[in-house]
Parts: structure tokens; C-alpha cells; sequence
């Protein structure tokens, strides 16, 4: 009776005494064989970052051959050059730099006298002189 019993169960008797909640058979090596699996992850991750800087940095020289063949500015560049002007324009100033405000944004005044130059000049000699003073 064993023998059929072993020969239907297979394999299966030797972890058997596992699945029932014995204790698993301990490798003596599974210390070493784990600190090796982390060594060689460490290693690929390190080759990993050494290729993708090494493509980066080839990017980047592609990347400056068309910067210097159109004549155009790094991001960086152009922003230092731009807070450099601010600090410039705002340097007397006690009050904190306002923003670059768009042409014909903010200056009322000088539209409202533009506008108004316009239509005086369709306008006839005796009305003109009539709304400059």
C-alpha cells in the first residue's frame, strides 16, 4: 500500500512535511547566494545609469551643434540673461521688479491720446482746434 500511495503521489512526499507547516530545509549557502544576486543588481543598475549618462551626454552635443549652427541660446542662458536685465531696470527701486507688462497693456494714458490724435486728425480745422484746447 505505500508503494501505490508514493508511486500516485509522486514528489510530492518530500514537500509534503512543508505544506503541512514543517519546517523548510535551509540552504547553507542561501546567505552568500543572496548577497550575490544583490551585487550583481547593484552592477546592472550601475551600467544602466552609465550607459543613459553616456547617451545623454551624446544628445547634448547634438543638441549644441544645432544650438551653435542656428545661433540659439540654452534655456538657462536666456533666463539668466533675463532676470539679469530685471535686476538692472529695478536696481534704484525700493519696491520689488514688476513683470514685463506687453506693449499696449497697462499704458491707458498714452492709448487714450493716441486714439484721440487719430480722430482729430479726420476731423475738420475749426473742430480740431476746438478739442485741443
Amino acid at each position: 500500500m505505500d508503494f501505490v500511495m508514493k508511486q500516485a503521489l509522486g514528489g510530492a512526499t518530500k514537500d509534503m512535511g512543508k505544506m503541512l507547516g514543517g519546517e523548510e530545509e535551509k540552504d547553507p549557502d542561501a546567505a552568500k547566494k543572496e548577497e550575490e544576486r544583490q551585487e550583481a543588481l547593484r552592477q546592472q543598475e550601475e551600467e544602466r545609469k552609465a550607459k543613459h549618462a553616456r547617451m545623454e551626454a551624446e544628445r547634448e552635443k547634438v543638441r549644441q551643434t544645432i544650438r551653435d549652427k542656428y545661433g540659439l541660446k540654452k534655456k538657462e542662458e536666456k533666463e539668466a540673461e533675463e532676470k539679469a536685465a530685471m535686476e538692472q531696470a529695478c536696481e534704484g527701486s525700493l519696491t520689488r521688479p514688476k513683470k514685463a507688462i506687453p506693449r499696449g497693456c497697462g499704458d491707458e494714458e498714452e492709448d487714450e491720446e493716441s486714439i484721440l490724435d487719430t480722430v482729430l486728425k479726420y476731423l475738420p480745422g475749426p473742430l480740431q482746434d476746438m478739442f485741443k484746447k
